[in-house]
């Protein structure tokens, strides 16, 4: 990554999909997927960093496969780096999510990067035949397998959920001399080590909350990764995170809270609890110390730049199209992002 730009600023989307709080129609799954690569290309037109995809297996989100429609986005765009986020690499044969990648960066020119999570569902256990008691072991055994992917052109290989490979041709290559990985990382320190040991990124999602509790991960991760030989300089910190950005604070609250409330009563819903988000609740959630961004361009700035004392982190990634919220609202908060945020937080960052 340039030294001299700053921090990267990105944006990616999980492509949910539920009804419009304020009309009730839902977007069918071509609409959505239509406005996903609108997005990307808005956000690379823009000058942004990077666009991300998510990984679910629900009829209420529109995207099982992160590989497929990135590749769909590196037709469409030219500098943006394209990113899985994330890969649910659990139930994900390594193998496979490999060479999509690496096919990615072939078609994109040497752009695409994986960041492999365990995910928050856990549909994608009986879909694909595994189990959930081995939830942590195969998330250990799968990564250790994706990495000495990245690193060999020929592989022998035996673990303990997976056929053993041997003298196995990997291909394609892909354009970059190592597809970069990072671990996405909700909140547990073990998640963090592991990250650290095997020396990738660290993407740290902070939906909301005091920034200050993820201090200790973001340490736990740069200690892990110095005991394991790799250098400081290698072990990259994230922020991902949810946003919604308009012309004035008052404005961003106002038009945000039904589609947030909305997106947080839907998600709820799916996993088995009764939760209903009160405006009160989304006044606290939305302040100014907290780890959400919404806001006018200087509110995000703020949160941003005090993230970044906590953090130094070197990327951030925001979703913008939550709860259902119209392509119009979404597009103007890339744009606001891009032309208000972007530059101050490029400038502050480098020096």
């Amino acid at each position: 990554m340039s030294t001299t730009k700053g921090m990267e600023i990105g944006v990616f989307t999980l492509a949910d999909i539920g009804p419009d709080p304020l009309t009730g129609k839902t977007i069918t799954v071509p609409e959505r997927l239509k406005e996903i690569i609108e997005a990307a290309k808005l956000v690379d037109e823009a000058g942004l960093d990077v666009f991300g995809v998510g990984e679910h297996h629900r009829l209420d989100y529109a995207s099982s496969s992160p590989a497929v429609i990135l590749a769909a986005i590196a037709q469409a765009t030219k500098n943006i780096r394209l990113t899985s986020t994330t890969s649910v690499l659990s139930t994900l044969d390594p193998v496979r999510l490999f060479e999509d990648f690496a096919t990615i960066d072939l078609i994109s020119d040497g752009r695409a990067e994986i960041m492999a999570g365990r995910g928050a569902f856990i549909e994608s256990f009986p879909l694909f035949g595994y189990s959930t008691n081995d939830y942590n072991e195969l998330f250990e055994e799968h990564m250790e397998l994706l990495m000495k992917l990245i690193e060999n052109e020929t592989l022998s290989w035996s673990g303990k959920f997976r056929p053993a490979l041997n003298h196995a041709e990997i291909a394609p290559r892909p354009v970059q001399e190592k597809l970069p990985v990072w671990i996405g990382v909700g909140g547990t320190p073990e998640s963090a080590v592991r990250a650290g040991r095997f020396g990738v990124g660290m993407a740290m999602a902070m939906l909301g909350g005091d920034p200050h509790r993820f201090k200790p991960l973001a340490d736990i991760y740069r200690q892990a990764g110095m005991e394991a030989g790799h250098s400081l300089e290698s072990l990259t910190v994230g922020i991902t995170g949810h946003a919604y950005i308009a012309e004035t604070t008052e404005q961003a609250k106002e038009e945000f809270y039904p589609y947030y409330s909305n997106y947080w009563n839907y998600v709820n819903r799916q996993r088995k609890m009764l939760s209903m988000m009160t405006r009160n609740d989304f006044e606290r959630m939305a302040s100014p110390e907290t780890a959400l961004f919404v806001g006018s361009p200087q509110q995000i700035i703020e949160k941003i730049l005090h993230q970044y004392e906590l953090f130094g982190h070197k990327r951030l990634l925001l979703q913008l199209d939550i709860g259902a919220l119209p392509f119009q609202k979404i597009a103007k908060g890339i744009e606001l992002l891009a032309t208000e945020v972007a530059p101050i937080v490029h400038k502050e960052t480098s020096k």
